[in-house]
């Protein structure tokens, strides 16, 4: 028999947690700790109710205050609050519980959250939700006929718990799974979002730590429109007709329920639901809740009516960019590979932009070899606009735009509900912070949307029907959003950034059809060294140690693939495509040519220049390939720059910028593709 460990015991080892704490070094702190913090905890240990009520309301009302919060923790306060104050006999005292940990999730970084979890938290949170769901449902006595007081307090651990397990979702995956599988925790929000009255705060925190718990989460998506019990799912589809804030946020918790359980147009969910059915009610909340609609609202949650606004606005962007996996579910032709050169055939049947066998295989083979050795812009009159607009768009006012995709009621909704909402208030006048919120929110919204429709293949003639439709929204983005910033000389950089990412995705749609007045490629240029100049006066100031630009072109981006550089040499790229104008292919060919021989160019936007001139040249046929590339003597200057260029790519540290260096890789190696084909297809 093993040796017995009893001698080595220590029976009268303290507890590591009542341990003393040391008084804090600031004597501003210590004082503040002696005079408010240590009595408040000795009364919360009272063995007078009274006392340990009073305390943990006092608690609850000076944890917002940053040092007395980091003061309390210090003391333990969680520990007290978890063992003690939560299971607490007087009511008063539990809801003041329930709030410290609700302050506390939400001041502190998501390591508390996950601190909560592994103590066990979420076992107290569906204790608590169990008796609040016993207490609402009961018949003797009814909970309409409780004291206003004992109700209020009831309602008041409802928000702390709901406002708790939306921080504790956010925090961890893990969390999240175990909130889904508590059957008694999904019954409490369940029954809050169907009940029949319940304060409109704590109606709209149970909306919002749905959508937070639906968000990616298929389990739970099923377990909404499986519950037959409160029937939630069905609720949530009478709130989302109703209108006002509470529809836009029951349209957040659906939507997550149909991506989660990929209820797409072409194969909808129960009575036919997709993301169509939300975008008409979202945006018809756009339009009641104007940014500037009245007073707010009081309550944990987005209640006021900017934040109703940001949220309908970020369900849409949400849906924007999804809608880009319907299209490609349907029997359409496959969104295009936007990486690299153009791979159709050319007349002749052989690769677009591509050698003959040998050739190609050299021009590779070299690469690899390479490797292994490592103005005038004159404004648009206002009041002409819409005339002008209903000119270049050719609309016809009465024909709704979005017609002819019965097949795709998402893109359509999007198209005849949505973006004339986004178009108002990316125009709102911005006075305050919540202004610039939004219209940030809405440019987002219209960006996402603009690219999914931008990556769709529009050559063929197979996604006529959707080109046709989207065609007349873009040109009506691009003029009464795009053309007013380009044409306003107060425009900021962020708001340029904004806006030209947009005009990107817009003018890449159209596919050299972009409605632009002949000179807004010229404000693109000027935006261009704009933010070339302040890279390069940013990078100065931070110097080599802390940020090393040398040419990355990140304009204080942490991608210097996503620059604002970046984003003007491929809206430039975009208006010079054919059928663009001549000057105007001259000018912003002419314009990329210099950048690829500037040495101060960074190198992400030379990436980008490459790509935008294999895009705007690859095409013999197009007027500009004899009338400009030859005709500039565009090829020889490729060939002369393709030694440094080569040199550039293999100057980046794949260890460090790896998506940047196999982005340079590529382009060099189109290069050299690109000029055999180029030689190849000279005109005769």
């Amino acid at each position: 028999m093993g040796k017995s460990r009893s001698s080595r015991a220590r029976p009268n080892r303290p507890d590591p947690i009542a341990k003393p704490v040391k008084p804090p070094a600031d004597p501003e702190l210590a004082a503040l700790r002696e005079a408010k913090i240590l009595p408040v905890l000795k009364n919360l240990k009272s063995t007078d109710p009274k006392s340990r009520t009073e305390a943990a309301t006092a608690i609850a009302n000076i944890v917002t205050d940053d040092k007395c919060r980091k003061l309390l923790l210090r003391e333990q306060v969680v520990h007290i609050v978890l063992t003690e104050t939560l299971t607490d006999n007087s009511i008063d005292s539990r809801a003041a519980g329930w709030e410290i940990l609700r302050v506390l999730a939400e001041a502190e970084e998501a390591d508390f959250c996950v601190h909560l979890f592994r103590l066990d938290v979420l076992t107290a949170i569906s204790h608590a939700a169990k008796a609040i769901n016993e207490t609402l449902t009961a018949t003797e006595p009814p909970f309409a006929k409780l004291l206003k007081a004992q109700q209020r307090l009831v309602w008041d651990i409802t928000v702390s718990l709901l406002s708790l397990l939306g921080a504790l979702a956010v925090a961890r995956d893990e969390i999240l799974e175990a909130i889904a599988a508590d059957q008694v925790v999904l019954r409490f929000i369940f029954r809050l979002v169907s009940a029949a009255s319940i304060p409109p705060e704590v109606f709209e925190e149970a909306l919002t730590c749905l959508m937070i718990l639906s968000e990616d989460n298929l389990p739970f998506g099923q377990a909404i429109t499986d519950d037959q019990e409160t029937r939630c799912y069905e609720e949530l589809l009478k709130l989302k007709a109703a209108g006002g804030p509470k529809a836009v946020l029951a349209c957040g918790v659906l939507h997550n329920i149909f991506t989660s359980l990929q209820w797409l147009d072409h194969s909808p969910g129960k009575d036919g639901a997709s993301d169509a059915i939300l975008v008409p009610s979202l945006s018809q909340a756009l339009e009641q809740l104007s940014p500037n609609s009245g007073a707010k609202t009081n309550g944990h949650g987005a209640s006021d009516h900017a934040g109703i606004v940001q949220v309908a606005l970020e369900i849409l962007a949400s849906i924007g960019t999804d809608v880009q996996e319907a299209i490609e579910k349907g029997n359409r032709a496959p969104v295009e590979e936007w990486n690299g050169i153009d791979e159709s055939k050319d007349a002749d049947g052989d690769d677009a932009m591509e050698v003959d066998g040998s050739d190609k295989e050299d021009d590779d083979a070299e690469y690899k070899e390479d490797e292994a050795d490592e103005g005038s812009d004159d404004e648009e009159d206002s009041e002409l606009l819409d005339a002008d607009m209903g000119r270049v768009t050719g609309v016809d006012e009465d024909v709704p735009e979005g017609e002819g995709l019965n097949d795709l009621p998402t893109v359509r909704e999007l198209i005849q509900y949505a973006v004339p909402q986004l178009i108002r208030l990316t125009n709102i006048t911005v006075e305050h912070e919540e202004d610039m919120a939004i219209q940030t929110h809405a440019f987002s919204a219209l960006n996402n949307l603009a690219w999914t429709m931008s990556c769709i293949d529009f050559s063929g003639g197979e996604n006529a029907n959707i080109f046709d439709a989207w065609a007349p929204a873009a040109k009506k983005i691009w003029l009464k959003t795009v053309a007013p910033v380009l044409n306003s000389d107060d425009a900021d950089l962020g708001l340029a950034t904004l806006v030209t990412g947009l005009a990107w995705a817009v003018s890449r749609s159209l596919n050299g059809n972009t409605p632009s007045n002949g000179v807004q490629h010229r404000k693109f240029i000027a935006l261009y060294q704009a933010a070339k100049a302040q890279g390069a006066a940013d990078g100065h100031a931070e110097g080599v140690e802390e940020h090393e630009h040398h040419g990355c072109g990140c304009d204080g981006h942490d991608d210097p693939l996503q620059g604002l550089g970046v984003k003007c040499i491929g809206v430039l790229g975009s208006l010079a495509r054919s059928p663009a104008p001549i000057e105007i292919n001259r000018e912003v060919g002419v314009f990329l040519m210099t950048l690829l021989a500037q040495e101060d160019t960074p190198i992400a936007d030379a990436i980008e220049a490459l790509d935008q001139i294999y895009d705007i040249y690859g095409d013999e046929e197009a007027a500009c390939d004899k009338d400009v590339f030859w005709k500039d003597g565009f090829l020889n200057h490729l060939q002369e720059l393709q030694p440094r260029l080569k040199m550039l790519a293999k100057g980046i540290d794949k260890r460090k910028q790896e998506e940047l260096r196999n982005k340079a890789d590529e382009a060099v190696l189109n290069l050299a593709r690109f000029i055999s084909y180029k030689k190849k297809h000279a005109p005769r």
